[in-house]
């Protein structure tokens, strides 16, 4: 790419972006002052590699401004979440973690397990990356000191205690048997204990035990006991770091032999809580102090941070803003001012999302070396493990897993979807090299029933008509009943050998129905001609892939039926309509893709249509302007 007129650029703050020969945004950036940015790009020699590979592949140049850095970096951050440039370092787990909350305006309070923190007055404790051993904790609290655990809904419209109640887990305050005061005992008891203070919880707990061993109350020191047992397991979670108590996250990065890794280390109330690690592939150590700004800024975009972040150093900014004719005493003195600078507009942004201020510091004293080693280390852990995966291809695991003779390149999957068995459409994507195909997708309209099993039978003709190119293993979102239909279809055409079949099911529950709880990770996989599900392992890599496909595919029939659906509920409006019959009303959406395209027809547009002529057309047009 060529370099750009300096008078061509604006001087004040805003983003920039690298577009290739077809258009696409490949790298998007903020600056202070746009021109001086733009040019660093251009001089002669000490661009980094992944930056001259950048401008080797990049065509055109575009510039929006805003007024402020601040709205720069607000707008950067929605431009790279959004496209996802692939000169960009982009935050690929944006999840939303587990939180605890305790709303003590209730009068009796319950301990919640969610997913977002908002400004509603409660208090929240986390976050905990591992939603499983949240649930744990969750239980174990309750177990140890009994707190409702119905909804706020729940408890209004009961009129019995609950099985929790006679276990003695819950003190039944929808009936009234426990008194606010002797119910907020238990609380601060809870929130204590999530606030890493354990240690005068326990003792106060070990005296009261003794007391009531000593009055010969039994039963309540024996109560006493097992919460203190409940606490000693929930503090064994927890490490200490910071005496003094205190939030902060910890960020540690270590440089690999194919990539950047990094950890987070969360400490909440002076306690290590939990921790999450991130990697990239094919950055290297000059890349780390864009990585650190940008997953500063990416990754507090989607969660509340706390008022301290420690970071390994304070890097400068991730991209040199200085000119060729700067000399060597300026681009210091620049660096220094622009590394502050950033730092300032980032602190900024963070406080206002959090609500209070919020620094990002470097090391400053021994304890804080130790816990960036913690995090580094949780970093290096990751990179050893990503590089060890890596080295195995996941369609080669999936070959395995599910013993096809080869990787499979070319996957199907389908799913049935219908309201009540009417406007049937069986969903069909595609998946080529791991990646989503979706020129390829399909949607196939099915007469109207209840029977997935023979809707999928009836769908093996409609897919074999539709002839090449076969999948290597067609994926059907179904238990045992599903695959057969689908195996006895092909067999009985002569086709049972033409490609390999696996049926996805979600795991069940204690009741035998399937768990559809957010976060399972325990759905199983089925083969023909074998009864019982295939041996994989909750969280395993194949089979969270072919979650993904299975969930991409049950996205897409989904919005197929509910299309269909809404479709047909239209075309009953449109017969309504005086004029218009079944023909008609097919023939408006044969031609219009929608009724807002119906409803901006012109005359001349609808005389265009068979069968339709000047009356009828004026007609039509007045009928379905008043829709």
């Amino acid at each position: 790419m060529q370099r750009p007129d300096p008078a061509s650029l604006p001087t004040s703050p805003g983003v920039y972006l690298y577009k290739d020969a077809r258009g696409r945004i490949i790298y998007v950036g903020k600056a202070r002052v746009l021109r001086r940015r733009i040019l660093s790009y251009f001089r002669p020699e000490g661009l980094p590699t992944k930056t001259r590979a950048m401008l080797a592949h990049a065509a055109s140049l575009d510039v929006l401004t805003t007024t402020t850095e601040k709205e720069a970096l607000l707008l950067e951050s929605s431009l790279i979440k959004k496209h996802r440039p692939h000169y960009n370092i982009v935050l690929r787990d944006d999840k939303q973690y587990v939180l605890f909350r305790i709303n003590l305006k209730h009068p009796f309070p319950r301990l919640e397990v969610v997913r977002k923190a908002r400004r509603d007055g409660a208090r929240y404790f986390g976050p905990f990356t591992s939603a499983l051993a949240a649930r744990e904790t969750w239980k174990l609290l309750h177990r140890a000191f009994a707190l409702r655990r119905c909804s706020d809904r729940a408890m209004k419209n009961r009129v019995r205690p609950c099985l929790y109640h006679h276990m003695g887990q819950c003190p039944a305050p929808c009936m009234q048997l426990v008194d606010s005061r002797q119910y907020y005992e238990a609380v601060h008891k809870v929130i204590e204990l999530l606030e890493g203070k354990s240690a005068p919880l326990l003792a106060r707990l070990r005296q009261d035990m003794e007391a009531a061993s000593e009055a010969l109350e039994f039963e309540a020191a024996a109560r006493l006991r097992d919460q203190i047992r409940a606490v000693e397991r929930t503090v064994e979670r927890q490490a200490t770091v910071l005496p003094g108590g205190g939030d902060m996250d910890v960020i540690g990065l270590f440089a690999a032999d194919k990539g950047m890794a990094l950890g987070v280390v969360f400490v909440r109330n002076g306690a290590m809580t939990d921790g999450r690690t991130f990697y990239w592939g094919g950055l290297c150590f000059e890349d780390a102090p864009e990585l650190l700004w940008s997953f500063v800024e990416q990754y507090y975009s989607t969660m509340t941070p706390p008022p301290r972040i420690l970071l390994p150093w304070l890097p400068p900014d991730s991209e040199d803003e200085r000119t060729p004719e700067e000399d060597e005493a300026q681009r210091a003195e620049l660096q220094d001012e622009r590394a502050c600078n950033r730092r300032d507009v980032l602190e900024q942004t963070l406080s206002e999302r959090r609500g209070g201020a919020v620094r990002l510091v470097a090391p400053q004293h021994a304890k804080d070396n130790q816990l960036v080693d913690v995090a580094q280390s949780n970093a290096r852990e990751e990179a050893r493990r990503r590089e060890r995966r890596d080295e195995q291809d996941i369609l080669q695991q999936l070959a395995a897993a599910l013993h096809l003779p080869e990787r499979p390149q070319r996957i199907e999957c389908v799913d049935v979807s219908h309201t009540g068995g009417r406007q049937t459409r069986v969903g069909m994507v595609v998946f080529e090299d791991t990646r989503p195909l979706p020129p390829a997708y399909r949607s196939y309209a099915m007469p109207d029933g209840g029977d997935d099993y023979g809707t999928l039978y009836q769908w093996v003709a409609r897919r074999l008509e539709s002839g090449p190119p076969w999948p290597d293993l067609l994926l059907i979102d179904g238990g045992r009943g599903q695959l057969q239909a689908v195996r006895r279809a092909l067999e009985e055409a002569g086709q049972g050998e033409l490609f390999a079949l696996a049926a996805i099911a979600k795991a069940r529950v204690e009741d035998g129905h399937a768990d559809r709880r957010a976060g399972n990770v325990a759905d199983r996989i089925f083969l023909p001609g074998r009864s019982n599900p295939l041996p994989l392992r909750e969280g395993a890599p194949e089979l969270l892939f072919l979650q993904h496909i299975r969930d991409t595919t049950h996205n897409f029939a989904i919005g197929r039926h509910r299309k269909a659906r809404g479709k047909a509920a239209l075309s009953g409006e449109l017969m309504r309509l005086p004029g218009i019959g079944p023909a008609t009303a097919r023939l408006l959406w044969d031609h219009f893709a929608s009724l807002e395209a119906m409803r901006a027809a012109t005359e001349d547009d609808l005389r265009q249509l068979p069968g339709i002529g000047p009356g009828k057309a004026r007609l039509l047009r007045e009928k379905l302007r008043g829709l």
